[in-house]
């Protein structure tokens, strides 16, 4: 009976320990999975119609942390259903963010602005 508690208490501890400092932990620790940052957006319609969309980079979770996230309702003909439009603005002010979008969204091939859908805080 005291060989078996003897036994549980070195697991326990050798548990606890492993726990405790992760870098003597066994090789099979998770690494963290990569992926993009940012909401799915409608960038590939912008880039299929040759337009010079910016795919959304991978970057650190640090880096917008200030700014707004505007989203737009373009188009690039006049009677043509709307394509959402997303722009990451790193400018505090939600006017000068939207107006930074819409001076985006027409350098990237869409020449009418239809009207704007959201702005969000980052």
């Amino acid at each position: 009976m005291s060989d078996e508690l003897s036994e549980f208490e070195q697991s326990i501890k050798r548990e606890i320990d492993a726990f405790m400092k992760p870098e003597k932990a066994s090789p099979t620790s998770r690494e963290p999975a990569i992926g993009t940052v940012g909401p799915a957006t409608k960038e590939k319609g912008i880039q299929e119609k040759g337009g010079k969309g910016k795919g959304v980079a991978r970057e650190s979770a640090k880096a917008y942390r200030t700014g707004h996230l505007v989203r737009l309702a373009v188009r690039t003909k006049q009677l043509e259903t709307d394509t959402v439009f997303e722009h990451r603005s790193t400018s505090i002010s939600k006017l000068e963010a939207q107006l930074e979008a819409e001076k985006a969204a027409k350098q990237a091939g869409y020449p009418i602005v239809g009207y704007l859908i959201d702005i969000q805080s980052l």
